[in-house]
């Protein structure tokens, strides 16, 4: 009777842990886009219905050139938000920017005309329809069936797990992505730029790689770098690797210096230790807001509402020259940001009991049609709000890929901030043909790098 027992309950946990049902599922690509966003616009007209993205691109466009330009340049903005009006909105705006606004009466937000830009190749709307009903979350949430890839898990999530996931698993692309020159600054508290770092990263996403038979189909996302400066640095390479069931399979990350001239494993690049490379102002679950397992915190789905986010930032990603025009004194420059009123999905983080991390609650602001953009306000050990950050949206409308790297960081209780995946130098690159196991192999990324 126990054997019986448990064997209901496991039934009744797989269950609810399922896609799901076929008559809900039906709403995609009705009333809901094929990925789960209301199709329709809001009451005032202010968000607008979804019509298929931004899929053409504007005049002076170079593929292949590694930067896109700014569809939305002549566009000036609807309103202003300052410290002196934000009362009138403050159900749109997060404690943090509600914080920047406060502290810093020069800086404010141009919020611009919303723009539902994101596109996605039909194979990957295919598979994130099939997903609806067929993927699973398992182990509470920890996990995802590896069967869900090729599209986004959950279109229509209904816990906070399944929200983080889709933003972890988002569609960035199919093959293999570089950047050749990301740059991170901060600015301390003197208001002293510094670049921590500038590396070559490459990206690579089995997720979605369905076509590459080597690929190991638990494995999620990869990425390595390769520092070209500081110069005491220089030659220094890092790589992560994350999988669809962490709990069975942990991040591997390794590291290398032409010191020791070998490959260590880097276990510790994980949950709350600091990014070197970015200046130790993020840690390593705070990778594009968020990376890595989920074990530490509880995450609660709070629902859906409007609110202003980083959204279509080509200016700032491609216009606005780092350090001399992005960076100013306590803040990132507010005139090479633009804000855009969107739903977003609400997700509160509080750390489970026994466990610990340098923020024992987190709140996340994702965009609803899943492009990445979206930020989040962190709390320290006595509720105040220590840390924000805001991941802006540049979808490569030529590519159908809603690309979402760059983003700004506050640390409020050390008085700076960081200004991260600076790609002003070669911008961002697909790799046409995608490398191998065998290349992506660290020995072997390590072998041909230093070789160069």
């Amino acid at each position: 009777m126990r054997r019986i027992f448990s064997l209901a309950l496991l039934a009744v946990h797989l269950a609810a842990a399922a896609g799901v049902s076929p008559e809900e599922a039906r709403q995609l690509g009705s009333s809901l886009t094929e990925f789960g966003a209301v199709r329709a616009g809001n009451a005032d007209g202010s968000i607008p219905p979804y019509t298929g993205g931004l899929r053409s691109a504007p005049a002076g466009h170079k593929p292949g050139s590694g930067f896109w330009v700014d569809p939305f340049k002549g566009e000036k903005p609807l309103y202003r938000i300052d410290a002196r009006n934000m009362a009138r909105y403050a159900d749109k705006l997060s404690e943090g920017q509600r914080q920047l606004l406060a502290r810093f009466p020069e800086y404010y937000l141009d919020v611009y005309p919303s723009h539902r830009t994101v596109a996605y190749p039909d194979a990957v709307l295919a598979a994130t329809r099939r997903n609806a009903t067929s993927c699973r979350s398992l182990k509470d949430g920890l996990a995802v069936d590896v069967a869900c890839r090729g599209g986004m898990p959950f279109p229509i999530p209904k816990t906070g797990h399944e929200v983080m996931w889709n933003q972890q698993l988002r569609y960035q692309g199919s093959k293999d992505m570089v950047t050749m020159s990301s740059r991170s600054w901060v600015v301390d508290a003197n208001g002293r730029p510094i670049k921590t770092a500038e590396q070559q990263t490459y990206q690579n996403f089995p997720y979605y790689e369905l076509d590459q038979k080597d690929r190991d189909p638990t494995m999620a996302w990869r990425v390595y770098s390769v520092t070209k400066s500081p110069a005491r640095r220089v030659g220094e390479m890092t790589g992560l690797a994350d999988y669809l069931d962490p709990s069975a399979r942990p991040r591997k990350a390794w590291t290398y210096t032409p010191g020791q001239r070998r490959v260590k494993l880097a276990p510790e690049f994980a949950y709350d230790t600091p990014v070197a490379s970015m200046g130790g102002v993020i840690v390593y679950d705070e990778l594009f807001v968020f990376s890595g397992m989920m074990d530490r915190f509880d995450f609660k789905l709070l629902g859906k509402k409007e609110m202003l986010i980083p959204y279509n930032g080509y200016k700032a990603t491609y216009d606005c020259p780092v350090p001399e025009v992005a960076l100013m004194a306590r803040h990132a420059n507010p005139a090479c940001e633009r804000w855009e009123l969107h739903r977003v999905w609400v997700v509160d983080a509080v750390l489970r009991s026994g466990q610990r991390h340098a923020y024992p609650r987190r709140t996340y602001y994702f965009d609803e049609d899943l492009s990445g953009a979206g930020m989040f306000d962190a709390f320290d050990q006595e509720g105040q709000l220590a840390r924000v950050m805001f991941n802006t949206t540049t979808p490569m409308y030529d590519l159908d890929i809603p690309w979402s790297v760059k983003n700004v960081v506050y640390d409020f209780s050390r008085g700076l901030y960081a200004y991260l995946n600076d790609a002003m130098i070669g911008g961002f690159k697909q790799i046409e043909t995608p490398r191998s196991e065998r290349e992506l192999n660290p020995e072997a990324v390590v072998g041909r790098e230093t070789a160069r």
